[in-house]
């Protein structure tokens, strides 16, 4: 699995956006798709804010998808092997870069079709415990067409990613603004962070 850590790592460093097409094994990335849509298909998915506690609202006219944390109490062996992947990267990440990372958060995210997440930074404005951003796709037979890439910018510049089945970006949080253009199909994804500081409860 160090090859998929040290592609990440290296196109990171290369383009400040680092992208890895197989992170996930094509088992976990259906197991955790198939999860994903069960708990959309039983309403278990929220509506997503912006902010966090006194600055935390729901507007969907910047942010219109759904999404459920992933927590390890609810002892879903998916979850719980996407996590010990997560927890590797973390080590060979201190290990490489002395990143300092202890701690990270990350959610299901579903898109509708005709939904879309506007322009925007990952850290909150008072708080710099965020260091990188993580996003890894679930979208098998994703074509040219169906929407929901990311596009990243960095300055004057920009970049589009494909959402494709398997495929994990990797950012810093405080660095580029990004957004996820409006998609034509469902669009799934694992969105999370990776912290500097430790982390026992996700709250939305």
């Amino acid at each position: 699995m160090n090859d998929s850590f040290e592609e990440l790592i290296s196109s990171y460093i290369d383009s400040k956006i680092g992208i890895s097409k197989d992170f996930l094994s094509e088992a976990l990335a259906n197991s955790l798709k198939n999860n994903l849509l069960k708990l959309y298909k039983d309403e278990e998915l929220k509506s997503a804010g912006i902010g966090h506690f006194g600055t935390f609202a729901k507007n969907k006219e910047i942010r219109s998808d759904v999404i459920y944390w992933l927590d390890k109490e609810n002892n879903n062996p998916h979850e719980i092997e996407f996590f010990a992947l997560i927890e590797d990267f973390i080590t060979y990440l201190n290990k490489e870069c002395f990143t300092g990372i202890k701690s990270y958060e990350f959610h299901y995210a579903l898109y509708k079709p005709g939904t879309f997440y506007k322009r925007h930074l990952d850290q909150f404005q008072d708080t710099s415990n965020r260091q990188f951003s993580m996003i890894t796709y679930l979208n098998v037979d994703w074509k040219e067409g169906d929407g929901g890439e990311l596009k990243v910018y960095d300055g004057e510049k920009s970049q589009i990613v494909s959402p494709i089945n398997r495929k994990t970006v990797f950012f810093k949080s405080n660095e580029l603004e990004h957004e996820v253009l409006e998609t034509n199909q469902l669009r799934l994804s694992i969105t999370g962070w990776l912290r500097k500081d430790l982390i026992d409860v996700i709250v939305s």
